[in-house]
């Protein structure tokens, strides 16, 4: 059990809860944590060191957990799953969408600190639900935002922010006269590391396959024993809580769950 230390509001839907302890952990892995009486939900890993969750008010387990208050304790276990590898030779395009912000902020301190060119692009609903832009813009890492009404950012989803202001002008520039080779490879030489809802990630497949681009998305199922027992985070012949939560994009060609089905509590195969 640890006790939570600090409490912040990120947004009108998420807080952040840090802890009074550290994981050993890598960027993209997950814990499952527990409050007793409740549930147990996995819960992506924004801090290593306290180790730090921000979760989003969705239901029965995390509503419980945003009535909680300092000097309060929770359970947890892990981490599970496969984070996410850097490319040291590639930039990184790090893509968040909905609460997928908490994993890509480690990822981009870890990418800085290794010497990676980093841009990250984050897409909300509307600008107050933005997660960590601020904590982003903090670190001086060029920043794409997308909002579907056009409060903040591009106007409509992330890919098209990503489109207007990292493809477009290089693509203009490779096939301009003074295009060098050095702006041709720019345009190529990306890996996509992204967290957010699946029809997004579905999206950024179809975007780097497109572009030659490499990419490791984190996809979400949901899940009950974290370590490929229960079945119930299946996608194909894929169990997230084992082969991912970060997948490559070959192990996602041709999966048909992927953008389309996922399974419930029950164990239902339900439409995503």
């Amino acid at each position: 059990m640890s006790r939570i230390v600090d409490i912040r509001r990120e947004t009108p839907l998420v807080k952040t809860f840090v802890l009074d302890c550290a994981i050993d952990a890598e960027p993209g892995q997950f814990i499952l944590l527990w409050l007793p009486g409740v549930d147990e939900k996995p819960m992506s890993i924004a801090g290593m060191n306290p180790l730090t969750v921000s979760v989003a008010r969705v239901g029965p387990m995390t509503i419980a957990l945003h009535e909680l208050h300092v000097g309060d304790v929770v359970g947890w276990r892990g981490p599970f799953g496969n984070p996410f590898r850097l490319e040291p030779e590639r930039r990184a395009l790090l893509v968040a969408g909905g609460y997928g912000s908490a994993p890509l902020y480690v990822l981009a301190q870890y990418a800085l600190a290794r010497g990676i060119d980093v841009t990250v692009a984050i897409g909300a609903r509307v600008a107050d639900e933005l997660l960590y832009a601020d904590k982003f813009e903090a670190l001086g890492v060029p920043l794409l935002l997308s909002t579907n009404d056009g409060s903040r950012g591009v106007p409509g989803f992330v890919t098209d922010a990503i489109r207007q202001h990292f493809i477009e002008p290089l693509s203009h520039e490779r096939t301009s006269s003074a295009a060098s080779a050095t702006d041709a490879r720019s345009l190529h030489n990306v890996t996509v590391y992204a967290c957010g809802p699946e029809r997004m990630l579905v999206a950024l497949h179809t975007l780097c396959r497109q572009y030659g681009w490499n990419g490791q998305l984190s996809v979400e199922r949901y899940m009950k024993c974290g370590f490929g027992i229960c079945g119930q985070c299946a996608l194909d012949d894929i169990l997230v809580c084992m082969d991912g939560p970060v997948l490559t994009l070959d192990q996602l060609d041709g999966k048909k769950d992927f953008g389309h089905w996922h399974r419930g509590p029950t164990g239902r195969r339900m439409p995503i």
